[in-house]
């Protein structure tokens, strides 16, 4: 038995040691994913804006901040988006984050989406996060999947934001579900504040053209704002136009593991080259298509893929 505990303890360290190895290669390929993707988009718009969300810690060699700033990283995004940073449906403060981000905010804009259950909670959340230099967009349960416009803005002003630094507040709006077309959803933000506006490309399975966005870049009191485009790149989305009927689990083999709690996502070995071709590097592939379409920016989801393909099983 006691050989047995022993051998047991050994195969246990074993695999958690593997894992840290195949996850710390993967942030490596990550960092060079997102390197690539920023220089594809710069390639068409040298001021393009390239926003990875959560995975902070990219933001570093070796993923330690202790080890300093990642250059080439660092030198292709604008900024950092991060959820849950103060209130994940309470208020619980991730302090180890926010170390981070005190650090990276000196040169990046901060972008933080807090999950507050109690919207009496909301005048704190955005207290704690302004007071750090960041900026913030709160969310209730009912917008809980980024699909409502809240009342009010925060900062609200009219200046002309051309550059994702002077943006003192933006919207989160990627679910199209309250909107009943295109134009509908196009009005609604029009006849808001905010500077920087963050939607998806497409409505339903249709893309947003060069008109459309162009719509979106002037706030209702005519300052001008960002556009910038969700697209995730760590998983694969089921309703995407890229999705062929016969992909599952597995099939193709870089479709390595389900989301949990997204029955129509997968995480993906987001380094395969098929994967990475239907991200960028062509006509067809999703960021030339959020180029064509006007865009000022793209925001990148799931970056942090790197990390759960190998924990969390």
């Amino acid at each position: 038995m006691k050989y047995f505990v022993v051998t047991f303890i050994l195969a246990v360290t074993f695999l958690s040691c593997s894992k840290e190895k195949l996850s710390d290669k993967a942030a490596e390929k990550m960092q060079d994913f997102v390197v690539s993707i920023s220089n594809y988009a710069r390639s068409f718009d040298s001021d393009f804006i390239i926003i990875p969300q959560n995975g902070i810690e990219l933001a570093f060699k070796n993923t330690d901040p202790n080890e300093g700033e990642h250059p080439l990283y660092m030198a292709a995004v604008n900024g950092f988006g991060v959820e849950e940073l103060f209130y994940n449906s309470n208020y619980s403060p991730d302090n180890e984050r926010l170390e981070i981000l005190r650090q990276l905010k000196a040169s990046k804009k901060i972008m933080v989406s807090e999950y507050v259950i109690d919207s009496t909670n909301i005048a704190d959340a955005l207290n704690r996060n302004y007071s750090e230099g960041f900026i913030c967009f709160p969310r209730t349960s009912s917008n809980y999947h980024y699909l409502q416009i809240p009342d009010s803005v925060p900062h609200s002003n009219t200046a002309n934001i051309t550059n994702l630094s002077d943006a003192q507040n933006y919207l989160y709006l990627i679910s199209t579900d309250n909107y009943s077309s295109k134009q509908e959803m196009i009005h609604a933000i029009s006849a808001t504040n905010f500077d920087v506006v963050l939607v998806d490309l497409f409505f339903n399975e249709t893309e947003f053209t060069v008109s459309e966005v162009n719509q979106l870049k002037t706030k209702a009191n005519g300052g001008k704002r960002l556009v910038i485009s969700y697209i995730s790149i760590g998983s694969a989305e089921k309703y995407r136009y890229y999705w062929k009927k016969d992909w599952g689990l597995h099939h193709p083999l870089w479709l390595k593991k389900k989301y949990d709690g997204y029955t129509d996502e997968f995480w993906v070995n987001f380094w395969e080259k098929e994967w990475q071709t239907i991200i960028y590097g062509n006509d067809n592939s999703y960021m030339k298509k959020i180029i064509t379409a006007g865009f000022d920016g793209a925001y990148l989801d799931n970056v942090e893929a790197y990390y759960f393909l190998f924990h969390n099983e």
